[in-house]
Protein backbone atom coordinates (compact mmCIF):
# COMPACT_ATOMS: atom_id res chain seq x y z
CA UNK A 1 0.00 0.00 0.00
CA UNK A 2 1.02 3.54 -0.89
CA UNK A 3 1.71 6.16 1.90
CA UNK A 4 -1.25 7.90 0.37
CA UNK A 5 -3.94 5.43 -0.69
CA UNK A 6 -6.95 4.66 1.33
CA UNK A 7 -6.54 1.63 3.46
CA UNK A 8 -8.67 -1.62 2.46
CA UNK A 9 -10.67 -1.43 6.05
CA UNK A 10 -11.60 2.70 5.34
CA UNK A 11 -12.22 1.96 1.63
CA UNK A 12 -14.87 -0.93 2.76
CA UNK A 13 -16.39 1.10 5.49
CA UNK A 14 -16.54 4.07 3.49
CA UNK A 15 -17.87 2.73 0.10
CA UNK A 16 -21.81 3.00 0.56
CA UNK A 17 -21.48 7.16 1.30
CA UNK A 18 -19.62 8.00 -2.12
CA UNK A 19 -22.06 8.79 -5.22
CA UNK A 20 -23.16 5.90 -7.50
CA UNK A 21 -21.57 8.23 -10.40
CA UNK A 22 -18.35 6.51 -11.65
CA UNK A 23 -16.35 3.64 -11.31
CA UNK A 24 -15.27 1.98 -7.98
CA UNK A 25 -11.22 2.47 -8.98
CA UNK A 26 -11.68 5.43 -10.02
CA UNK A 27 -13.45 6.96 -7.09
CA UNK A 28 -10.32 4.95 -4.95
CA UNK A 29 -8.18 6.91 -7.35
CA UNK A 30 -9.73 10.08 -6.87
CA UNK A 31 -9.70 9.59 -2.82
CA UNK A 32 -6.19 8.90 -3.03
CA UNK A 33 -5.48 12.27 -5.23
CA UNK A 34 -7.06 13.70 -2.05
CA UNK A 35 -5.09 12.12 0.53
CA UNK A 36 -2.09 13.13 -1.47
CA UNK A 37 -3.05 16.98 -1.74
CA UNK A 38 -4.20 16.53 2.21
CA UNK A 39 -1.14 14.77 3.85
CA UNK A 40 1.57 16.72 1.77
CA UNK A 41 0.38 20.15 1.60
CA UNK A 42 0.72 20.73 -1.76
CA UNK A 43 -1.57 22.62 -3.66
CA UNK A 44 -3.75 21.28 -6.37
CA UNK A 45 -1.84 22.24 -9.14
CA UNK A 46 1.03 19.93 -8.46
CA UNK A 47 -1.21 16.87 -8.41
CA UNK A 48 0.62 14.06 -9.63
CA UNK A 49 -0.46 13.17 -13.44
CA UNK A 50 -1.20 9.69 -12.27
CA UNK A 51 -4.28 11.00 -10.83
CA UNK A 52 -5.43 12.44 -13.55
CA UNK A 53 -5.70 15.95 -14.65
CA UNK A 54 -5.47 18.28 -10.89
CA UNK A 55 -8.72 20.60 -12.19
CA UNK A 56 -10.67 17.53 -12.83
CA UNK A 57 -9.83 15.87 -9.15
CA UNK A 58 -10.42 19.79 -7.58
CA UNK A 59 -13.38 20.19 -9.34
CA UNK A 60 -14.75 16.97 -7.91
CA UNK A 61 -13.83 17.52 -4.37
CA UNK A 62 -15.54 20.84 -4.52
CA UNK A 63 -19.03 19.37 -5.81
CA UNK A 64 -18.31 16.33 -3.40
CA UNK A 65 -18.11 19.31 -0.42
CA UNK A 66 -20.91 21.30 -1.28
CA UNK A 67 -22.80 18.12 -1.90
CA UNK A 68 -22.18 17.16 1.91
CA UNK A 69 -20.45 13.62 0.52
CA UNK A 70 -17.41 14.63 2.96
CA UNK A 71 -19.20 14.79 5.91
CA UNK A 72 -21.08 11.43 5.29
CA UNK A 73 -17.71 9.79 4.59
CA UNK A 74 -16.56 11.68 8.14
CA UNK A 75 -18.85 10.46 9.90
CA UNK A 76 -19.14 6.96 8.82
CA UNK A 77 -14.81 6.69 9.21
CA UNK A 78 -15.41 7.94 12.81
CA UNK A 79 -14.42 5.48 15.73
CA UNK A 80 -17.18 5.06 17.83
CA UNK A 81 -14.34 4.24 20.58
CA UNK A 82 -12.76 7.29 20.25
CA UNK A 83 -13.93 9.37 23.38
CA UNK A 84 -11.12 11.89 23.28
CA UNK A 85 -8.38 13.04 21.42
CA UNK A 86 -5.09 14.60 22.98
CA UNK A 87 -2.59 16.65 20.99
CA UNK A 88 0.80 16.88 22.22
CA UNK A 89 2.41 20.02 21.41
CA UNK A 90 5.02 19.01 19.39
CA UNK A 91 2.52 17.73 16.68
CA UNK A 92 1.29 20.97 16.15
CA UNK A 93 2.84 23.31 14.02
CA UNK A 94 2.83 26.72 14.24
CA UNK A 95 2.58 29.58 11.27
CA UNK A 96 5.93 30.81 10.34
CA UNK A 97 5.31 33.85 10.66
CA UNK A 98 4.11 33.69 14.03
CA UNK A 99 7.06 32.05 15.52
CA UNK A 100 8.98 34.68 17.52
CA UNK A 101 6.64 37.23 18.17
CA UNK A 102 7.34 40.09 20.59
CA UNK A 103 5.13 39.28 23.32
CA UNK A 104 2.15 41.91 23.92
CA UNK A 105 2.25 43.57 27.26
CA UNK A 106 -0.84 44.78 28.81
CA UNK A 107 -2.85 46.62 26.27
CA UNK A 108 -0.79 49.96 25.99
CA UNK A 109 0.85 50.52 22.42
CA UNK A 110 3.86 51.96 22.38
CA UNK A 111 3.97 55.24 19.78
CA UNK A 112 7.64 55.40 18.87
CA UNK A 113 10.06 52.77 19.19
CA UNK A 114 12.13 51.79 22.36
CA UNK A 115 15.02 53.09 21.39
CA UNK A 116 13.66 56.44 21.23
CA UNK A 117 13.19 56.62 24.66
CA UNK A 118 16.51 56.17 25.68
CA UNK A 119 19.21 59.09 26.09
CA UNK A 120 21.25 60.05 23.05
CA UNK A 121 18.51 58.35 20.82
CA UNK A 122 17.74 60.81 17.35
CA UNK A 123 15.05 62.92 18.36
CA UNK A 124 15.38 62.69 22.14
CA UNK A 125 15.77 65.52 24.36
CA UNK A 126 19.19 64.92 26.04
CA UNK A 127 21.65 67.82 25.07
CA UNK A 128 24.04 65.71 24.25
CA UNK A 129 25.72 65.63 20.73
CA UNK A 130 26.37 62.50 18.58
CA UNK A 131 28.96 61.92 16.17
CA UNK A 132 26.94 63.26 13.26
CA UNK A 133 26.11 66.85 15.62
CA UNK A 134 29.81 67.25 16.44
CA UNK A 135 31.14 70.74 15.46
CA UNK A 136 31.29 71.42 11.51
Amino acid sequence: MRRYSVPDALWVNIQEELPRKGTRSNKRLFLDAVLWVAKSGAPWRDLPSRFGKWNTVYQRFRRWSRDGVWQRVFERSVDRDLNQLLLDSTSVRVHQQAAGAPKKRGSVQRAQPRWAHHQGAPGSDSGRQGPADAAV
